[in-house]
């Protein structure tokens, strides 16, 4: 076969320990999954089932990465997350069997831009432009279920120049990892190399040039991103 470009560069995210990589098809991440973020964003979690939205899968950036102040926006926010890797795809799958589908996990930035967000919730246009910019998905390496099980609970943390701006607890997740994987499942097909952002907790807020966030979740060690300038 002859291309007619130059094919994309494969997406793909390291691996704690070990030289090989993981390539990424699909981002997905659910919306408002923690109850004192919905209700921080005019939301009520007791009457929502969950809901996604997708990031391009070239969005990802690396531990460490400077990331350019983004277009468009005056108001670029964080977002801490549980980031969960499929190994194993599949349609449907029953919630006792989703974590068989998991291949590892890793800890991740939403980045937002929340004006523009805000500007489609109030008039009823999609998030495309407010979620899945460049840039947009920084996310540390993998670690494997074989070398850190299924975390449900510890704590996740953000913060921003050493301050602290988010902290919760992965038990606090409205709907957990399983319920997650089981519920997209009967909406798409996942397939090896889809990750899902399982949501943030309470606390996002505004990034700025010269901003390093650092996001720490137990058990799988932290994320460093820091804010440049915008691009020229």
């Amino acid at each position: 076969m002859t291309w007619a470009i130059p094919c994309p560069a494969q997406p793909f995210l390291a691996i704690e320990g070990s030289d090989a990589r993981f390539p990424v098809r699909r981002i997905y991440c659910v919306g408002q999954n923690y109850a004192a973020h919905a209700r921080e964003m005019g939301s009520n979690p007791d009457q929502e089932p969950p809901f996604f939205f997708s990031k391009p899968a070239d969005a990802l950036v690396a531990d460490g990465t400077t990331v350019p102040y983004p277009p468009g926006t005056e108001n670029l926010h964080h977002e801490a997350e549980l980031v969960v890797a499929i190994g194993t795809g599949g349609t449907n799958i029953a919630r006792d069997a989703a974590l068989d589908h998991v291949w590892g996990y890793a800890v991740g930035n939403d980045l937002t831009r929340r004006d523009v967000q805000a500007t489609a919730k109030k008039i009823g246009r999609p998030w495309d432009m407010a979620k899945g910019f460049d840039h947009s998905a920084p996310c540390g390496p993998l670690h494997p279920v074989a070398a850190v099980g299924h975390p449900s609970s510890g704590r996740i943390s953000l913060t921003v120049n050493g301050e602290p701006r988010q902290s919760s607890d992965l038990s606090d997740l409205i709907w957990p990892v399983a319920d997650v994987i089981s519920y997209l499942s009967s909406m798409v097909a996942l397939a090896p190399g889809d990750l899902i952002f399982t949501g943030t907790p309470e606390g996002v807020g505004p990034l700025v040039p010269g901003d390093t966030c650092v996001v720490e979740i137990d058990g799988l060690g932290r994320l460093t991103t820091r804010i440049g300038t915008p691009a020229a």
